[in-house]
């Protein structure tokens, strides 16, 4: 008995042991930033917040600025008696944002430092971290991962950059590589442009026991890597003080960008929180600063550069008489995204070749094309000129909306290109075509299953909340239908065809009091007021979920209307029966019953009934149960065919009938209206 009092009391003593000796564990994320945070958990200098997007900015593109933020707590790294640093995990999300001239710099730095005030430091080259008296010197106590846009230290003049390296004391790196990563382990790592303003991934790990640094990067949306870009053996130890303070430093020199951090995660105690990609903040458009200095010097620039644009434009309009092209610039065309060369565009797709063909609509025909500089597939929508001036508010809305708009469940508009009569609009090319084609028209008789049918509505839920919710402004769809949704090669759903879209600033009602939309999408109250709503939005989404449940179209022929025929389902206590025969019973029944009342609560045909699409979205993650309705006011045949009617003698009503012919970003195979925008 004395022998095992004497092997507990040692091995109290060593778990004691342990315990005293490891550093005590720190773990925090930010998902977007706050007010709140620069008074509690950030220590800001020359950094500031955005009240309105939640992105934290490091930098403006003031020259020879300087930007640090820290993490307000202090990281024990290490007890003195333990012989190793200890391991810790970052990953943060950060974008640089150049000038509108596109000539900036130069870069930032996520920093470990013993203090978050950093005396004596200098701006350009240095990132605010070190000056030219104490760079190199191991009494800094610096550990610095930088991600640098412009490529100058020890060198005569600055140069283009564009690198990652870790730095340990000095700004002088002890290991770099180019900005890149590499997804499927090959032996050439994909270059990442960090200077062009798109939102970046980036881990960072240090492991105290094998005493290596990883560091990995990848643009939005990607997965992380399985290979890091830098993989540097160091021991930590004799370069940190027991406790020291995580966070970023940025500067900029006589070239300058502005730095964000979008989203941060940081743990001693395993892998960091990973991120709500789709809720981080999106860094603001930011106007350059006007110079009313009226100097000799800067009057004779401006002749100059006056000089210079005459002599452009008068050898532009000569070159335009010779070969008898001009794409003309509109005063809405000014802040619109990229815009294409029409020859690449027309070489790309062959001549607009009908072979080339995938999708053909009552607004366009859609090309599949190949861009000769890059070799990557788009999709190239060739807007139909009918009603020209229809056309074009087609064309515009489309830019307006969409061009800003990035969400994994939307479809991306890369750019544009006008030329005389021809309107074109440039995508992501979607390999899978429309959700309508896979449901009525599938290919080689295959069958969308039913996890994949969940996953796509879940999808695009998460797209209409971003939509109406988390951008910058509200943005009414207007025309929410299964063939404007597109099915990418993960077949995810991707939101498309933003034609019809609006948008107007939060917290403030839509003013559009025209219908337009699809019949059998088209919310009841449209057709008393006419005014969309994010609500009306909810109604289409909700006859989408019904669609994917049971394999039919919103309105049949005769007098079926799809949602009167679930919901006559539902009263009857058999609400299964409604479920597509084509999924063979193959499926869970939980989720269907779920999609299909909510279906039915979506398209209630009282607009204060149906949910938010925050709350859509938290029924389908089963973060909440769906309340329990006995009457979801399902229209009757008769009322939802007077509504019709209703909206079919509105003045200048335009059907459009579409057909599919392969995979597109085009539209499909229903009727729509619209009595004008």
């Amino acid at each position: 008995m004395a022998f095992l009092s004497t092997i507990s009391v040692a091995l109290l003593v060593f778990l004691f042991s342990v315990v005293i000796n490891q550093a005590q564990s720190e773990h925090f994320f930010f998902e977007g930033f706050n007010e709140s945070d620069d008074k509690s958990d950030l220590r800001l200098e020359g950094a500031s917040i955005f009240k309105t997007s939640g992105a934290l900015r490091l930098t403006n593109k003031t020259k020879n600025a300087i930007g640090h933020a820290f993490y307000s707590k202090t990281i024990q790294m290490f007890n003195k008696t333990s012989p190793n640093a200890s391991s810790f995990n970052t990953y943060f999300v950060f974008s640089i944002v150049p000038p509108a001239s596109g000539k900036g710099g130069f870069g930032l730095a996520f920093t470990i430092a013993p203090s978050y005030q950093i005396a004596g430091a200098k701006a350009g080259q240095y990132l605010g971290l070190f000056n030219e008296l104490n760079d190199g010197k191991n009494s800094n106590h610096i550990f610095a991962v930088e991600f640098d846009t412009v490529r100058g230290y020890n060198e005569t003049s600055n140069s283009y950059g564009n690198h990652v390296g870790i730095n340990i004391n000095s700004m002088e790196s002890n290991t770099s590589e180019p900005a890149g990563y590499n997804i499927n382990n090959t032996l050439k790592n994909e270059e990442i442009d960090m200077h062009k303003g798109d939102p970046i991934q980036a881990w960072l790990e240090y492991d105290g026991v094998s005493k290596v640094v990883n560091v990995t990067m990848c643009p939005m949306w990607q997965q992380k890597p399985m290979k890091p870009l830098l993989n540097f053996a160091v021991d930590l130890t004799p370069i940190v003080k027991e406790f020291m303070y995580v966070g970023f430093s940025a500067a900029t020199g006589d070239t300058a960008s502005s730095h964000y951090i979008l989203g941060w995660s940081f743990s001693t105690a395993g892998a960091a929180h990973p991120l709500n990609l789709s809720g981080l903040p999106i860094p603001p458009v930011e106007k350059e600063s006007s110079s009313f200095q009226f100097s000799v010097i800067a009057l004779i620039v401006v002749l100059s550069v006056v000089i210079v644009l005459l002599s452009g434009i008068l050898l532009f309009l000569a070159l335009y008489k010779r070969i008898g092209r001009l794409e003309s610039l509109e005063d809405w065309e000014l802040e619109c995204p990229h815009r294409f060369r029409y020859r690449d565009l027309y070489t790309a797709t062959k001549g607009f070749k009908d072979s080339e063909i995938i999708g053909v609509g009552g607004f366009g025909v859609v090309y599949k094309a190949v861009m000769l500089s890059t070799g990557n597939e788009v999709a190239v929508k060739k807007i139909s000129r009918n009603n020209p001036i229809q056309g074009l508010k087609e064309f515009v809305a489309e830019i307006e909306s969409l061009g800003r708009l990035r969400h994994k469940h939307l479809v991306n508009l890369q750019g544009w290109c006008k030329k005389k009569n021809d309107l074109l609009l440039v995508y992501d090319y979607i390999p899978n075509g429309s959700l309508d084609s896979l449901l009525f028209h599938p290919r080689n008789d295959s069958v969308l299953n039913w996890e994949q049918r969940f996953n796509i509505v879940k999808g695009i839920a998460s797209g209409l909340l971003y939509l109406h919710e988390e951008w910058e402004q509200v943005v009414i769809h207007r025309d929410v239908k299964s063939s404007n949704v597109l099915i990418d090669a993960e077949m995810n759903g991707r939101l498309g065809d933003f034609g019809l879209a609006r948008l107007y600033d939060h917290g403030i009602n839509s003013h559009t009091t025209n219908v337009v939309g699809t019949i059998g999408y088209i919310a009841p109250e449209l057709a008393r007021t006419g005014k969309a709503s994010t609500s009306s939005d909810v109604f289409a989404y909700g006859v989408l979920l019904l669609e994917v449940a049971t394999g039919r179209r919103p309105i049949g022929s005769g007098q079926f209307i799809l949602v009167d025929w679930v919901k006559e389902c539902q009263q009857m206590g058999r609400i299964l029966d409604a479920v597509d025969p084509k999924l063979d019973s193959r499926y869970a029944d939980e989720q269907m019953k779920l999609i299909l009342e909510l279906g039915l609560l979506c398209s209630h045909q009282e607009a204060e009934a149906r949910p938010r699409m925050r709350q859509v979205t938290r029924y389908l993650d089963g973060d909440e149960k769906m309340p329990v309705m006995d009457d979801m006011g399902s229209i009757d045949s008769s009322r939802l065919n007077e509504i019709n009617r209703r909206l079919m003698q509105l003045s200048c009503i335009e059907m459009t009938s579409t057909s599919y012919h392969s995979s597109s970003i085009g539209f499909m195979s229903t009727s729509s209206i619209d009595a004008g925008r």
